[in-house]
């Protein structure tokens, strides 16, 4: 691995060693603190709940992790070494970008810029429109494209609220020789004919290190979160207490209005407001 990110700590050792002092009952609104229920069926410390729970019972063993991401617009600068980082890892086209930065237009506006990767839906409009069970939905909440399955139908880029599948017209890149074939996981190279999307890095996660944006974001924007232990790290290895990073500083989704209940959270600090869904250009 390259050296900027061996330096910025292991992800999972942090993750591992986190405390789980305290609960916050509130993920996405400071107005959730008050009631008995939190989005995305998520409870502080606790770890999951409502839904999320019941599918996990049906395994032998829980998923030791339920990975998030928050994303700080207040350091956010518009660089887009987010972008170029992960189509860098994943050898992607041009066009492909599967995490994008958008400008905003603020309330008074003035314009900033807001990275959009996947949102990793709780409820996913992609997963439920499939007509053949290309993209699922893995224990650990993150949501995936089988290539090898899809048949390039495009439904779930219609269904995604959020702009974020990519339809794969040509190959375009030259892919080194890789030693085990693609997986939904890593899907290097892409298959032609079918949709791509952010897969999170879940690999990357998996094996301690942190996905490819956050790690080379220079301002630290991008955390990488999980839910179970409720802990996120950035790439400059700063720690947060997820539950509480979240509710200090009044996290909120984007287009919340569409009841995908995403696991990408924004800090906000500029008069951003996210719910007017015509400002991403």
């Amino acid at each position: 691995m390259p050296e900027s990110k061996v330096n910025r700590r292991n992800f999972l050792k942090i993750v591992g060693a986190a405390t789980a002092a305290g609960t916050v009952d509130m993920v996405t609104y400071k107005a959730y603190a008050s009631t008995n229920s939190a989005p995305n069926g998520w409870k502080g410390t606790s770890g999951v709940a409502g839904s999320s729970a019941a599918s996990m019972a049906n395994t032998a063993s829980p998923p030791d992790h339920q990975w998030a991401m928050v994303i700080d617009l207040r350091s956010c600068n518009g660089c887009k070494s987010c972008t170029a980082a992960c189509q860098k890892a994943h050898y992607l086209t041009e066009d492909q970008t599967w995490i994008d930065v958008f400008t905003m237009t603020d309330t008074i506006g003035r314009t900033y810029s807001m990275p959009r990767p996947c949102m990793q839906c709780e409820n996913p409009p992609c997963l439920h429109v499939c007509p053949v069970h290309a993209t699922f939905r893995t224990d650990q909440g993150v949501v995936l494209v089988n290539q090898g399955r899809c048949i390039g139908c495009r439904m779930c880029m219609a269904a995604c609220p959020y702009q974020a599948r990519y339809f794969n017209w040509n190959a375009g890149v030259e892919y080194p020789s890789m030693p085990i074939k693609p997986t939904p996981e890593m899907p290097v190279p892409q298959r032609l004919g079918t949709v791509g999307k952010c897969t999170f890095c879940v690999g990357n996660l998996n094996d301690g290190l942190l996905s490819e944006c956050a790690a080379g974001c220079p301002m630290g924007s991008i955390y990488n979160g999980d839910m179970k232990t409720d802990v996120g790290v950035n790439s400059m290895g700063n720690t947060i207490k997820l539950s509480e990073f979240l509710y200090d500083n009044d996290a909120v989704t984007f287009k919340t209005s569409q009841n995908t209940h995403p696991r990408v959270w924004y800090i906000l600090g500029h008069g951003q407001n996210l719910d007017n869904d015509d400002q991403a250009s």
